[in-house]
């Protein structure tokens, strides 16, 4: 981030009391004014539609992180106003290979709130994960 750019709409909230988190927050506080940018669970498609990585856990979440970031850029929002990101597993044995696909797309300094679900079933059978998020880009 440049000097001239807004600073971000949002904070870390560490809470004491609580057990550190391994790459999310506890809490993220957001101050308005800012633009509300809302992602859907992205998939691991390919710009034509088609399963990138079958039966491989990090080439689907790199496919889904390259999907979310596609889609905050279309929105004008970077990876440092993502406050909140919500992961659905198939199998939540796989968290460190979604940690690791992370780290290579949002900045260390980048810790949004964060869930992680493991589900019997994605939309379809053929899916090892979906990730949505919540980013908030200051006005300005």
């Amino acid at each position: 981030m440049t000097s001239d750019e807004p600073r971000p709409a949002h904070r870390q909230i560490d809470a004491p009391g609580l057990a550190p988190g391994t790459g999310y927050s506890h809490a993220v506080s957001v101050d308005v004014p800012g633009r509300l940018v809302v992602i859907s669970g992205q998939i691991p498609l390919d710009p034509a539609g088609n399963l990138v990585g079958p039966g491989d856990l990090e080439a689907q979440t790199r496919q889904v992180f390259a999907n979310l970031e596609t889609a905050l850029t279309a929105a004008g929002a970077r990876w440092e106003h993502v406050v909140r990101l919500g992961y659905f597993l198939r199998d939540a044995g796989g968290a460190p290979v979604v940690r690791a696909v992370r780290a290579e797309f949002v900045p260390g300094s980048v810790a949004p709130a964060a869930s992680l679900v493991e589900v019997s079933r994605l939309v379809r059978d053929d899916l090892l994960v979906e990730i949505e998020a919540l980013a908030v880009v200051p006005a300005g």
